[in-house]
Parts: C-alpha cells; structure tokens; sequence
C-alpha cells in the first residue's frame, strides 16, 4: 500500500540547495551560509570565539610527516621558548 504524501512532506524531505563552502573563516571554520538557521536564536551561538584567548584560538594541524614522538617534542621545544 502506498500513501500520498502531503506538500509539506515532499518539501520537508527535499534535498537541501545549499553551496558548498569556499572560504574558511579566521576561526577555522568553513563559511557556509544556511538560508533558514537565525543566528540570533538562543540555540545557536553565533559568537562561539567570545572571551577566549589568541593562545586558545590558534589552530593546530597535525603534522602528517612527524611520528607523535617528533610531534611531542617539537611542540615541548617551542613551549619552552616562550
């Protein structure tokens, strides 16, 4: 048995017609804009970087090259110039 769908179901089960992102943010994070999200909604926060630190904010990529051994004391190495 099938049953017919109601427009508001064929239009909730719709592929999304959202870009890809293009450019990353300072915060790392790719910029995709979504058409429908309020960014002023209390779900949803739209100042995530609020109150933190540039030390906390720094991004850190992993270094494919490096064993975790060679990772760890890089990282122990620049600490210690600081």
């Amino acid at each position: 048995m099938t049953t017919k769908k109601t427009e508001a179901e064929k239009a909730a089960e719709a592929q999304a017609n959202v870009s890809p992102a293009t450019e990353i943010d300072a915060s790392g994070a790719p910029q995709q804009i979504v058409p429908d999200v309020d960014l002023e909604h209390p779900a949803v926060d739209n100042d995530p970087r609020a109150g933190t630190t540039v030390e906390q904010n720094k991004i850190d990529f992993n270094d494919p090259t490096l064993s975790g051994r060679e990772a760890v004391e890089k990282n122990l190495a620049e600490q210690a110039k600081k």
